[in-house]
């Protein structure tokens, strides 16, 4: 599966519009033009440039959900707000049911809430099914008592091999796909968004027991697509 972005705008300003010190880090929201960024730890993550592989991160899930034999108002958990297009694609589709949106970080739910990022995500955030959970994904996941999801959507890294900070790193490790695979239902559906493939996070996908594994490439204008891998938990 494969789809070729449009070239960016041409812009040069950048304007900082906010900047924040956090317990994981520095977090910066830049305005390019009429796009918006944001940047983690001198780390970029995202922008609005486009918005398409946050979509199909989510789309994605839900047609692996439907080829298996579909479910009657899924739960989905998607991993980090970011600039919203996740959330906001997720709502926008009535088949879902319970929407649990996790991040971490007090100023993108800011900006999301009062900020500019609210074009993007206010009819979200208004939605009756939208619950923003303001922790941490690793936590959540840890949790003992927690939910169970038909699908994880994850966006918090720009990929399995390229982690915003080191604590990252074990969500993609045997330890860390093992909790993912137990906060999936049975046939439940696991998407992981990455700047590039991944074929280590493959083999270890198969090796933590998920089936039907198999990676998205989104051609982009310059460098290696940006990639959604998906696997299923068995029923």
């Amino acid at each position: 599966m494969s789809t070729a972005l449009p070239e960016r705008d041409g812009f040069d300003a950048v304007v900082t519009l906010d900047r924040r010190e956090g317990p994981f880090g520095e977090v910066v929201l830049r305005q390019r033009g009429r796009h918006y960024e944001i940047i983690a730890n001198g780390c970029f993550l995202m922008d609005t440039a486009d918005g398409r592989s946050e979509r199909l991160l989510v789309q994605a899930a839900l047609d692996e959900l439907d080829r298996t034999g579909g479910v009657d108002r899924p739960a989905v958990l998607i991993g980090g707000l970011g600039v919203g297009f996740s959330l906001a694609y997720a709502a926008a589709e009535p088949r879902w049911g319970r929407i649990a949106v996790v991040e971490r970080e007090t100023a993108i739910i800011d900006w999301h809430r009062t900020g500019p990022l609210a074009a993007i995500s206010a009819g979200a955030l208004g939605d009756g099914r939208v619950e923003v959970l303001h922790t941490d994904l690793l936590e959540y996941l840890a949790a003992a008592d927690g939910a169970r999801y038909h699908a994880l959507c994850l966006d918090i890294d720009n990929g399995p091999d390229w982690t915003v900070t080191d604590s990252n790193a074990g969500l993609y490790g045997a330890d860390g796909l093992a909790v993912l695979r137990y906060r999936l239902e049975p046939g439940g559906v696991l998407a992981v968004w990455s700047a590039q493939p991944s074929p280590a996070f493959e083999e270890a996908l198969r090796a933590a027991g998920f089936l039907d594994v198999v990676t998205h490439e989104i051609r982009v204008a310059r460098g290696v697509p940006d990639v959604v891998h998906l696997a299923r938990r068995a029923r």
